[in-house]
């Protein structure tokens, strides 16, 4: 029987089990044997993070070639105009080549959680949401595809990775779910 765990990240926990005293990772929250992260997720980024105990459904999850799109909700700094959002949907040309198409599009703002610590706000300078989903997984992608059109990311949040959705877990919280069929 395979375990699959949705787990919500808090900011500034690492996506690991190990690591120094000072810092928070995935041991703090989640107290089951045998399972690791289908993925990862910054430090810095909250939200969806999928971990299981099967090498296969691991692989299949965070294996860019199996296109599984993540979906993030991300707070900009600015107010993105149809040719920034355009951009993002054709792809964003960053230091390590084009990314691939991706969907993007304005979102209302959100009802989420307070973030601890809150985000800088500057009183002159607009935040607004956008949706963004992608389907591959470069360091810090999401982070820099907004910077590279003129919006800086504040606060990142991922909501789904494939079929799996953050739905109603709290940070820290996490759902166990079993008999979870490999994908072939």
């Amino acid at each position: 029987m395979t375990t699959l765990i949705l787990f919500n990240k808090p900011f500034g926990v690492l996506t690991q089990f190990s690591g120094s005293e000072a810092e928070r990772t995935l041991k703090d929250y989640i107290p089951l044997p045998g399972i690791y992260p289908a993925g990862r997720l910054d430090k810095d980024s909250e939200g969806l993070l999928l971990l299981t105990d099967d090498g296969k459904l691991q692989h299949r999850i965070s294996d860019p070639r199996h296109k599984a799109w993540k979906t993030y909700w991300v707070q900009v700094e600015g107010t993105p105009d149809a040719t920034q959002l355009e951009q993002l949907c054709r792809g964003v040309l960053l230091n390590d080549g084009l990314t691939r198409p991706a969907r993007a599009r304005h979102l209302p703002e959100p009802i989420l959680w307070p973030r601890d610590p809150p985000i800088r706000v500057r009183q002159h300078i607009p935040t607004t949401w956008i949706e963004l989903a992608i389907h591959e997984g470069r360091n810090r992608q999401v982070r820099r595809m907004t910077a590279a059109v003129g919006l800086p990311t504040l606060r990142l949040v991922r909501v789904t990775v494939g079929e799996w959705r953050l739905d109603g877990l709290q940070p820290g919280e996490y759902r166990v779910t079993c008999a979870v069929a490999p994908p072939a």
